[in-house]
């Protein structure tokens, strides 16, 4: 996938290439070379589909029947799907919020193999992206109570190891090497842990609950350290260290003023960026060393924010159906420009490669060019 152009001047306004109906869902889009992939659900199917990134022709599409009953609290987010789909080695692996893990060929849609329905569900479906490493792709499998981080083979869909000491959140899990072992980092239903990326061993482990169960921002690993939040928390980062007596996860910071719900963070080795939940949700930026609040804004900014870092510049996509475009600045919050990007409340990470930032609202794709400068 190529690199995000940066402009040296952002436009007054985008160009839109081309946009299309494809089905409800919070998925975000995601571009592999010259086609770009989306999961989304048509009734009581889902499905995934792929297009050209240019002209907006559909290359292939595939189904499956996925009926969902939609938890009342969570009426107002839709039935899915949630989990953004990863793409590898020529296939895409999707997960969708009954719980079927899909493996797709990449050129043509092909079922490469697929996993049936859960039989249980997290409380609000299944929302964890799946994440390749290497010849396996893992994800967070089963429901509440009753869950397991599973390493499939990528090729052939074969359990290699299953870590079932929790039910999943809805955050997505991260690959780090920590402590000299390379290891998958989540947020659970009811904890922050370090699973080992070779044979799915718990590592460490650190208590992390929120309101309602709803653990749904993606750890991040930052200059060593592990961020975590969650509503009505505050954001913690910890040290991970191996000793004689095992692992351990000690505090390194606490930020007791800034509090994240859905919307999870990106960094620079010297601050991380996000949206916290409270006064209606504001930008922040913290010291990524001490955790200090380097700036806030007023708040009100929306129900939630996906932030995307390209070099020195965040693309920030709100349920206000707006893109801003911001300085990824440690002294103040710097706005480049606001776009409105779609016509219904996107909560999806926008997907950028060259010149084109691809958005997903509630049913539609739009694909947008920024112009050269």
């Amino acid at each position: 996938m190529a690199a995000f152009e940066v402009p040296a001047t952002w436009p007054a306004a985008l160009s839109k290439r081309w946009e299309a109906v494809v089905g409800a869902g919070h998925a975000s889009p995601v571009i592999s070379g010259t086609r770009v992939v989306v999961h989304t659900r048509e009734g009581a199917r889902e499905v995934v589909s792929a297009f050209d990134l240019q002209s907006g022709t559909r290359l292939w599409q595939n189904g499956y029947d996925a009926p969902y009953q939609v938890n009342p609290a969570a009426q107002a987010h839709g039935p899915g799907p949630k989990a953004t789909p990863a793409i590898a080695g020529g296939r895409v692996f999707a997960l969708g919020i009954s719980g079927v893990l899909s493996a797709l060929d990449l050129a043509t849609g092909t079922v490469r193999w697929r996993t049936p329905a859960s039989s249980a569900l997290p409380l609000y479906g299944t929302a964890t992206s799946p994440l390749v490493d290497g010849d396996r792709v893992i994800a967070f499998m089963g429901g509440h109570d009753n869950g397991a981080l599973t390493a499939f083979d990528a090729a052939t869909g074969a359990v290699r190891w299953r870590w079932m000491g929790d039910g999943p959140g809805y955050a997505s899990p991260v690959i780090a090497e920590l402590g000299g072992a390379r290891q998958l980092i989540t947020q659970s239903q009811n904890r922050l842990v370090g699973i080992s990326a070779a044979d799915g061993a718990l590592l460490w482990q650190v208590p992390l609950r929120t309101n309602f169960d709803q653990n749904s921002v993606t750890p991040l690993v930052v200059n060593g350290l592990v961020v975590s939040s969650g509503l009505e928390n505050p954001t913690i980062a910890w040290r991970v260290t191996r000793g004689r007596a095992g692992w351990r996860a000690d505090e390194a910071w606490r930020n007791q003023r800034v509090s994240m719900y859905m919307s999870s963070p990106v960094a620079t080795s010297r601050a991380i960026f996000g949206l916290s939940h409270r006064n209606r949700g504001q930008f922040v930026a913290l010291d990524a060393a001490t955790g200090a609040t380097l700036w806030t804004t007023r708040g009100r900014e929306g129900d939630n924010a996906s932030v995307v870092r390209a070099g020195d510049v965040l693309l920030i996509s709100t349920t206000n159906s707006e893109l801003i475009v911001g300085r990824a600045s440690p002294t103040r919050f710097e706005e480049l420009k606001r776009y409105e990007v779609a016509g219904s409340a996107t909560w999806a990470h926008p997907a950028i490669a060259g010149r084109t930032i691809v958005v997903k609202d509630v049913d539609r794709l739009i694909v947008w060019e920024v112009g050269r400068s």
